[in-house]
């Protein structure tokens, strides 16, 4: 089989319902750019019976090619699991809730071809989401932009199409706790963005709820800021200068007789207070620690049912 010269990498997790239609509309799109293709579909421990499905993707189409994880993992090691295994000269990611259209494809694919090598597609309109989740996003991607120290673009998702050389740049970070899109921002390379419009999701429910959004927003902070760490600090000497210019002014209230500040109430209230930023410091601290304690063990970030007795892609040395 020759290689092909497009791969489509979606994440699969509990999409049952969305399966057929994705493939159907990928093959269309793909099938009309004229080019040799695969449709990498990475099961990431679905239990709804997709898997089935893939596999019978698979037995249907020579060009689908299926990797079935021993467990969740999550969305954005999937997504690597799909990157580790693709073969073409361009890579295109998406999900499978076909809020990404492939009709989308075919512009990527033009700009590729003149010459970018990330070509990110870029939400103008957000169909299907409620106004809460469309105004936390758009806090989180321009929060994101000013305190991370790559410019990741706003309303830019994971949907975009990488070419080979930036594959092979991301194969080689290997950092548990992933944010993809902005890995491929920090990689560089020659990058442009895409309107399109969002559409609702095909079928089922978000696999993002609130906490889990909430933690993918600490991953993108962690892995690419030290503000958190910077922001424990101006609370450090916030408290420090509070105290200085506290102490003239106790002093000479007690001696001009003014009893306005005192009592355990505003002792305690100021022990309460320090103590909070304290404990806060503590726990920024520890977020970046639990990362530094999950790289060190040393981990494969993913297990494939399929590969369980053949070495697994953990290193930088694995793709050279």
């Amino acid at each position: 089989m020759s290689s092909p010269r497009y791969s489509i990498v979606v994440p699969v997790f509990n999409e049952s319902e969305s399966l057929r239609e994705l493939h159907r509309r990928v093959s269309q799109v793909m099938n009309g750019l004229g080019q040799p293709w695969e449709l990498i579909l990475v099961d990431d421990g679905s239990n709804d019976g997709s898997n089935a499905i893939l596999q019978e993707l698979r037995k249907e189409d020579s060009q689908v090619v299926v990797l079935t994880f021993t467990r969740n993992f999550g969305h954005q090691i999937a997504v690597t699991a799909g990157l580790d295994h693709v073969r073409g000269e361009a890579t295109i990611i998406m999900d499978a809730d076909l809020q990404d259209p492939p009709e989308v494809i075919p512009e990527l694919v033009t700009r590729w071809q003149e010459g970018y090598e990330v070509v990110y597609a870029v939400r103008s309109e957000r169909e299907g989401e409620t106004w809460f989740k469309r105004v936390t996003a758009s806090l989180f991607y321009r929060m994101i932009y000013r305190i991370t120290d790559v410019k990741i673009p706003p309303d830019s998702g994971d949907f975009r199409l990488l070419d080979r050389k930036v594959v092979i740049a991301i194969r080689r970070m290997r950092e548990h706790h992933r944010f993809l899109r902005g890995m491929a921002s920090w990689v560089g390379f020659r990058q442009i963005g895409v309107p399109y419009q969002r559409r609702p999701r095909y079928a089922g429910q978000t696999k993002y709820p609130l906490q889990k959004m909430l933690r993918f927003g600490l991953t993108a902070v962690t892995g690419f800021s030290y503000f958190p760490l910077q922001l424990a600090t101006y609370f450090g000497f916030a408290s420090a200068g509070l105290s200085l210019l506290a102490i003239p002014v106790v002093v000479v209230l007690r001696l001009t007789g003014v009893r306005a500040l005192v009592g355990q109430a505003t002792t305690l209230a100021v022990v309460l207070f320090l103590g909070g930023v304290q404990l806060i410091s503590l726990g920024i601290l520890g977020e970046y620690l639990g990362r530094i304690y999950d790289e060190v063990r040393g981990r494969p970030l993913y297990l494939l049912r399929e590969d369980l007795d053949q070495e697994q892609p953990n290193s930088a040395s694995y793709f050279e």
